[in-house]
């Protein structure tokens, strides 16, 4: 005769996997977004030494409003440094990133919830702040994985493209480039924790990005706008020509408390809201 022993079933459950999945679920949309920040760097950062040293180039730079010159960030365009932030960090990798980012923080909560696929993850045992926690950990983990590719790529071809950027340097401006960009993904978190629906967080996390970007444009266009420039995360990250000077401590930190801040709020809203309302 056997003796069976009962055991609680009180276990409490680690949250990776509810980590892992996410990346089961969506490493070929990583790996395509990691193609195409590689694909930017390596179809621009080559060209700069056959346009560093072209006088017809700078002479069309000059004919530009400077107010335009110095929201794209065309003013240092003549050194690799100012080239790079001005291509690939401030405008296409900024671009495909900030995409990435609102996608995957609008349908972390807000997509799954308004699918249904929320309540059954639910059903499983796990809390709403841990859901929340695990999804928010991923994105970062994303984040900064296809921040670190972009400085792989950029010290790969340093020498070769002439850029001579400082390593240090590079550095600050990906942790910065990682730093905006997880903003954008906590705010579209937070703006799905809170609606249920994935548009939620895509106006969310669109308006951090794109005012962001917005406020930046019209605070170089006069001395009395200039204000605006407070008001935007993306001037935040590249007002100060990191890339060229060195990237602030502060500011670094700065993002990536505030993107802490952001999804702890999303926790904190997922557990109060009735799920599927």
């Amino acid at each position: 005769m056997s003796i069976v022993q009962d055991r609680p079933l009180n276990v409490r459950r680690a949250p990776l996997p509810l980590f892992g999945k996410v990346f089961t679920d969506s490493w070929r949309g990583l790996l395509g977004w990691g193609a195409g920040l590689a694909a930017a760097a390596f179809l621009y950062l080559p060209l700069y030494p056959s346009m560093s040293g072209a006088s017809g180039m700078q002479a069309l730079i000059d004919q530009l409003p400077p107010e335009l010159v110095k929201t794209l960030n065309y003013d240092q365009i003549g050194t690799g440094a100012g080239y790079t932030q001005a291509t690939l960090f401030g405008l296409i990798g900024f671009l495909l990133l900030s995409i990435a980012a609102t996608s995957w923080g609008a349908g972390a909560l807000g997509g799954d919830e308004e699918s249904g696929r929320l309540e059954l993850t639910l059903a499983h045992g796990v809390t709403r702040v841990r859901v929340a926690v695990a999804r928010f950990c991923a994105i970062a983990v994303k984040i900064l994985a296809l921040s670190a590719l972009l400085f792989l790529v950029v010290l790969l071809l340093n020498d070769s493209s002439k850029l001579q950027i400082e390593v240090g340097n590079l550095l600050g401006m990906c942790l910065l480039f990682g730093g905006v960009n997880l903003l954008t993904a906590s705010a579209a978190l937070l703006g799905g924790a809170l609606t249920g629906r994935r548009i939620g967080g895509i106006a969310a996390g669109a308006a951090v990005a794109v005012l962001g970007y917005v406020f930046n444009a019209l605070g170089s266009q006069s001395a009395s706008l200039e204000w605006l420039h407070n008001l935007s995360p993306y001037y935040w990250a590249f007002g100060t020509s990191p890339l060229s000077t060195g990237a602030s401590v502060t500011t670094i930190v700065v993002f990536y408390a505030i993107s802490l801040v952001l999804a702890a709020s999303a926790a904190l809203a997922l557990r109060q809201r009735d799920i599927g309302v």
